[in-house]
C-alpha cells in the first residue's frame, strides 16, 4: 500500500511537472513571437525612407528596391500607376536592397538628389534609362550622369553630397532591416506590414485590392 501511494505521487509529481514545463514552454513561444512582431515592425519603416502618399493612408505599400534591378523597373511603374488611381488611399515607402554590384552609389546619388528635392524624378529617370547605365546587371556611376543631365540638378553639389556617411550608415540600416524582414531579393514588397503570398505582379495587386476593400468597410 506504502508503496503505491509513494507511486502515484511520483506520477502526480511528473503531470505537474509536465504541465509547469508546457506552460513556460508555451509562455517562451509566445514572447519570441511578440519579439520577433516588434522587429519586424519596426524593421519595416525608418525615418529616413522615401515617402510618396498621404500619411493616414488606408494602404501603406513598403518596397525594398534595388535601383540596378530589372524587375524593379519593371514593377515601378505598376506601383505609381496604383497610387495615382488612389492617390488618397495609398502610400508607398521605398526601402533599399541595392544587391547589384555598384547599386549603393546609385543608391548614394538618389539620397543626394532627394536634399536637392528631385528625388522622385530622379528615380524615375534612372528606372526608364537603366538599361544605359547597367548593361551587364552591375550599376556603373560613370554611365548614369547623362542620364539625370536634364534634371535640374546641381551636379558639383550632388558628387558632394554623394559622399556624406551618414548615406552609407542609410543604406547599411536598410540591408540590416531586409536581412531581419528576410528580404532576399528585389522588389520585395509588404502591404500594411504583410508579404506577399508568393512573387508576382498580380499577387500584389491582389494584396493590394484586398487591404482597400478591408479598410473601406
Amino acid at each position: 500500500m506504502k508503496q503505491r501511494i509513494i507511486f502515484i505521487g511520483a506520477a502526480v509529481l511528473l503531470v505537474l511537472v509536465f504541465v509547469f514545463a508546457s506552460s513556460s514552454y508555451k509562455t517562451q513561444q509566445t514572447e519570441q513571437a511578440t519579439a520577433a512582431a516588434t522587429r519586424n515592425k519596426e524593421a519595416l519603416v525608418r525615418f529616413h525612407s522615401p515617402t510618396l502618399g498621404q500619411p493616414g493612408a488606408a494602404v501603406h505599400i513598403v518596397e525594398f528596391l534595388d535601383p540596378a534591378c530589372e524587375t524593379c523597373r519593371a514593377f515601378y511603374p505598376v506601383v505609381k500607376a496604383m497610387l495615382a488611381e488612389n492617390s488618397d488611399k495609398i502610400r508607398l515607402s521605398i526601402r533599399y536592397a541595392p544587391f547589384h554590384r555598384g547599386a549603393d552609389e546609385i543608391v548614394k546619388l538618389l539620397e543626394a538628389a532627394r536634399k536637392q528635392g528631385k528625388y522622385w524624378e530622379t528615380l524615375a529617370a534612372l528606372l526608364a534609362a537603366q538599361a544605359q547605365w547597367a548593361p551587364d546587371h552591375a550599376a556603373h556611376l560613370d554611365l548614369v550622369w547623362p542620364v539625370i543631365d536634364g534634371l535640374g540638378l546641381d551636379m558639383a553639389r550632388l558628387r558632394v553630397d554623394m559622399q556624406a556617411p551618414e548615406l552609407t550608415r542609410l543604406i547599411e540600416q536598410d540591408l540590416a532591416d531586409a536581412k531581419t524582414l528576410n528580404v532576399q531579393k528585389t522588389p520585395e514588397f509588404f502591404v500594411n506590414g504583410r508579404p506577399l503570398p508568393s512573387f508576382g505582379l498580380k499577387q500584389l495587386q491582389d494584396l493590394v485590392a484586398e487591404e482597400l476593400a478591408v479598410k473601406s468597410n
